[in-house]
């Protein structure tokens, strides 16, 4: 089930900030069970995650890491990142991501696949859905069209009449009609973890997550842990 990520609460904290792994979707293929059963896993290169920061509630009022993932080059990164990402000791990171929790975790720590996860756990896999572009209204939100015949002229893929009459007078909001569609921030939830390959940080999730293939996703258990 995808669903814009949203308000699914654990305790006082968002499940969605609780800590978790940053990763980068590898792509599709299918993987056999012991009981011979084919099943559909995405593989998701998760970490190695370096801690860069650590928020406090003395300083900062509330408690979180700041994880890097994927090093970069400095001389691509601005003077700024790289002195932030100097703390850590750990050269500068393509993507850096905030999570609340993990009070035992100290600047320039490592977090790993094996650290978080485990064969059989369910997890919350969010990323970047692909764009699209403008499209239209069949492509967007399935619309299905006009007839191909009995008189229709012209009219095979258009959205049909928008108003009605003189009242309202207007088009309400929220009517489905073209427009951008894709590059939405989306979290699949409850994605069975088929296998885990901690030598490779590789993690195999039953079933698709948003994005692309070499995309960014995030990685959280479902119900969020605390470190």
């Amino acid at each position: 089930m995808a669903t814009v990520e949203g308000a699914a609460q654990v305790g006082s904290v968002p499940a969605r900030k609780k800590l978790g792994l940053l990763g980068r979707k590898l792509g599709m293929t299918q993987l056999l069970l012991p009981t011979g059963r084919s099943v559909p896993v995405t593989v998701i290169e998760a970490g190695p995650c370096v801690v860069v920061q650590r928020k406090t509630p003395d300083r900062d009022g509330y408690t979180a890491v700041q994880l890097g993932f994927a090093a970069s080059k400095p001389h691509r990164e601005t003077k700024a990142a790289v002195g932030h990402a100097g703390k850590a000791g750990q050269g500068t990171f393509s993507l850096l991501r905030e999570f609340q929790g993990g009070e035992q975790l100290e600047v320039g720590a490592t977090l790993t696949v094996g650290d978080l996860f485990k064969d059989g756990d369910l997890v919350n896999v969010t990323g970047t859905t692909k764009g699209r572009g403008y499209t239209g209204v069949i492509k967007r939100h399935g619309f299905s069209g006009f007839p191909g015949s009995h008189g229709t002229h012209e009219y095979f893929r258009h959205g049909g009449s928008i108003g009605n009459r003189s009242y309202p007078g207007r088009v309400f909001k929220g009517k489905r009609m073209a427009g951008r569609y894709g590059s939405d921030r989306v979290t699949t939830r409850n994605l069975p973890v088929v296998q885990i390959r901690s030598d490779k940080n590789l993690i195999l999730v039953r079933g698709a997550v948003p994005g692309s293939r070499g995309g960014y996703v995030i990685v959280r258990p479902v119900g969020g842990v605390e470190q």
